[in-house]
């Protein structure tokens, strides 16, 4: 099979979003991690076989992948959780994901996406942690906000949290997933899931309007341009992650989006 991951092609230098807020890598899939103060808190893996980047770029910020404490999990896809029972056993983490999804990461539903991505999804892993809407996951200086927003999968977690760089405070949000792939009717044929999925995505969007956020945080790198706003961070601009109306408009054109492809496949 065709690896997925090139290091010439897919890393991407490791970036401070703010404060004590970083981006790790890498292009196919983001990993960030928060530096609580009292540890680390992980958010997403990425896959397996870039895991050496992500390491890698750790330590380049200063950051010693043994210090991590808990690893926040946003949907049971590969992409996002093919590392981490690689990680667990390299630092002794907690993994936690959605409760809906876990089934999606020890292995019993087919259903992480490996096999659109022409992957094997063998790294499977029972959580420590199966998190719940609501939950509250704390560590030094740092209390993270869980909140459910199924659709795209059903036990996809978004979320919040304050970054500080000692002197300014700004909360920041990550996607549970805002990706309508698995929304397609070719997908949910073939897996036999239920046409429902797609309210929820849409309930999920309006529901994370309710949350205010200045810094957006993606799965991946272009939902929130962390291209463009890398390169802002390495001329001098600290502020280049804070955009208080980014959030929201994202949301809404998920939604958006969402109808365009039903619309679409109407006239097939």
């Amino acid at each position: 099979m065709e690896n997925i991951f090139e290091l010439s092609r897919d890393w991407f230098e490791p970036v401070k979003v703010f404060g004590n807020l970083y981006f790790v890598g890498t292009i196919p899939a983001s990993v960030h991690v928060i530096d609580t103060g009292d540890g680390l808190i992980m958010l997403d893996t990425g896959y397996q076989q870039s895991l050496y980047a992500v390491i890698d770029n750790m330590y380049r910020t200063g950051l010693n992948p043994h210090d991590i404490k808990y690893i926040l999990l946003t949907h049971g896809h590969i992409d996002h959780f093919g590392a981490a029972k690689a990680l667990r056993e390299l630092t002794g983490a907690k993994l936690a994901i959605g409760k809906e999804d876990r089934d999606y990461a020890n292995g019993k539903l087919d259903l992480s996406y490996a096999k659109e991505l022409n992957l094997e999804y063998n790294e499977t892993f029972e959580p420590d942690i199966l998190i719940c809407d609501g939950d509250i996951i704390e560590l030094g200086n740092t209390k993270i906000k869980a909140l459910a927003t199924p659709g795209h999968t059903p036990g996809a977690m978004s979320y919040f949290f304050d970054v500080t760089n000692g002197q300014d405070i700004f909360r920041a949000g990550l996607h549970g997933g805002m990706g309508i792939n698995t929304l397609s009717r070719e997908f949910l044929d073939k897996y036999s899931l239920p046409y429902s999925l797609r309210d929820d995505f849409k309930k999920s969007m309006m529901r994370l309007n309710d949350e205010k956020v200045d810094i957006f945080l993606g799965n991946h790198m272009q939902h929130n341009h962390t291209t463009e706003k890398a390169k802002r961070v390495k001329n001098g601009d600290v502020y280049a992650f804070v955009n208080k109306d980014e959030w929201t408009k994202y949301n809404l054109w998920c939604i958006e989006n969402l109808n365009n492809m039903i619309v679409t496949e109407e006239y097939k």
